[in-house]
């Protein structure tokens, strides 16, 4: 795979996906959402034994690019559902792989960026990691990570991070359980590596069975789930408030939601 925002590293049967455009916060392009994928579906295909989720620069992750989402509020509808469908399948096929995934999150994780990394099985985060589902404060909505976030913390605890869209700390995820541990940022890695080895010591095929018994559990529940975000998603897109919110981010500036 030639993308520069993506870097793979391995050691050992442990290989790491680090989101590599600290300039744009690691924010998720377009392009970035298919390298992830291709890197997702060539580490199953490398036999590696876990995959590690890492930022490059101070963020995790700031969500998804709002210069290309923006761009999409003057597409055809076909446009904006190949490109919603297209992030649909970045979480779907982290949620399903078949090997186990660690987020390793040093700082910010917004938006979808907070989705990738709660959607990993495990979260290990330092004391600045933040968090938040903000899409509610450009007007949008979490038409896709939201469900996700409903099968780990429950119905009222996702409407007060939904609603609210609030930032919240690394604390009060581990708190909350979409953290496993909160660690010093001189032990993070050597925590993911830790955790990696507990990983590695048990049967593959077993822990590939039982994530894919675990994803079946909910795969009902979860294609309607994505199905009515995808359609919730392209009514949002065509709302004054997301207009004016987008607007107002890329701006610098607070919004000033129509009438």
């Amino acid at each position: 795979m030639n993308d520069s925002t993506i870097l793979i590293a391995d050691n050992g049967p442990v290989r790491t996906i680090t989101l590599n455009r600290p300039e744009r916060r690691n924010a998720l392009s377009p392009e970035m959402q298919l390298g992830l994928i291709d890197a997702m579906r060539a580490a199953v295909a490398s036999g590696c034994r876990v995959l590690v989720l890492a930022g490059a620069g101070d963020v995790f992750c700031s969500g998804l690019d709002l210069s290309s989402v923006q761009a999409m509020q003057t597409k055809s509808t076909e446009e904006y559902r190949a490109y919603t469908e297209r992030i649909s399948r970045l979480f779907r096929e982290l949620y399903e792989l078949p090997i186990p995934t660690i987020a390793a999150v040093h700082g910010a994780a917004l938006g979808g960026g907070t989705g990738l990394a709660m959607i990993c099985d495990f979260a290990l985060a330092t004391p600045a990691a933040k968090f938040g589902y903000t899409e509610a404060r450009i007007g949008f909505l979490p038409a896709l990570v939201s469900a996700y976030l409903a099968l780990q913390v429950g119905d009222k605890r996702s409407r007060d991070l939904l609603l609210t869209a609030r930032i919240f700390d690394a604390d009060e995820a581990f708190r909350l359980g979409l953290v496993h541990e909160v660690v010093a940022p001189d032990s993070l890695a050597s925590r993911v590596q830790a955790l990696a080895d507990v990983l590695i010591a048990n049967s593959p095929r077993s822990l590939a069975a039982t994530k894919r018994l675990m994803a079946a559990e909910h795969k009902a529940w979860l294609d309607a789930a994505i199905a009515e975000g995808l359609e919730a998603s392209e009514e949002a897109r065509q709302s004054p408030d997301f207009r004016e919110g987008v607007a107002a981010f890329l701006e610098k500036r607070k919004p000033v939601w129509p009438a």
